[in-house]
């Protein structure tokens, strides 16, 4: 590409420009956080509350939350007391057949579903309109043969399910959906 004065002046007046939308509450990433009012989020940890639920469940659905978060905003992360904050608890962790079926005149399951329940509790400091306190659910089927220990132990698996509770709760909180 040839730098003409033309090409010149466009990217001059794209250089002046961008400072005058800095400010924009905003984003590509989809938030409509107001960067100049609310810089920190907190997180607590999720207790697991739920009867079936794997020890693990609480720090790695706590991290998964955080690292969304960091990943999807600028805000920064402080221990405690955020100008948005997010505390709550995992309140069930389900796994149970699913698609009942008849093989050889007994019934059986031809799927296992997983249901894991958080409830979330979101303030927002500078704008308390925008608080929220909800449970929050997802649901994914498996396939019949595979059970509950080697679900605990596919990553992948929970984090898919980890991601749409977290993302249910990043568009209720900063994406106003």
């Amino acid at each position: 590409m040839i730098w003409n004065k033309r090409n010149w002046a466009f990217g001059l007046c794209v250089l002046l420009l961008l400072p005058l939308f800095s400010g924009c509450m905003y984003s590509f990433s989809g938030t409509s956080v107001d960067y100049n009012t609310t810089k920190t989020i907190s997180i607590a940890t999720f207790a697991n509350n739920a009867n079936n639920g794997p020890s693990f469940l609480s720090p790695r659905f706590t991290e998964d939350f955080k690292d969304y978060f960091q990943r999807n905003t600028s805000l920064k992360l402080v221990p405690r007391d955020g100008d948005l904050q997010f505390e709550g608890q995992i309140i069930a962790y389900d796994f149970a057949p699913a698609a009942i079926q008849q093989a050889n005149g007994q019934d059986q399951a031809g799927a296992n579903q997983l249901t894991i329940q958080v409830r979330v509790k979101f303030t927002n400091t500078k704008d308390p309109k925008q608080d929220f306190e909800q449970t929050l659910q997802t649901t994914r089927p498996f396939p019949a043969n595979q059970d509950i220990t080697s679900i605990n132990n596919d990553p992948t698996a929970l984090r898919e399910l980890f991601r749409n509770l977290i993302t249910d709760a990043f568009n209720k909180s900063v994406a106003n959906w």
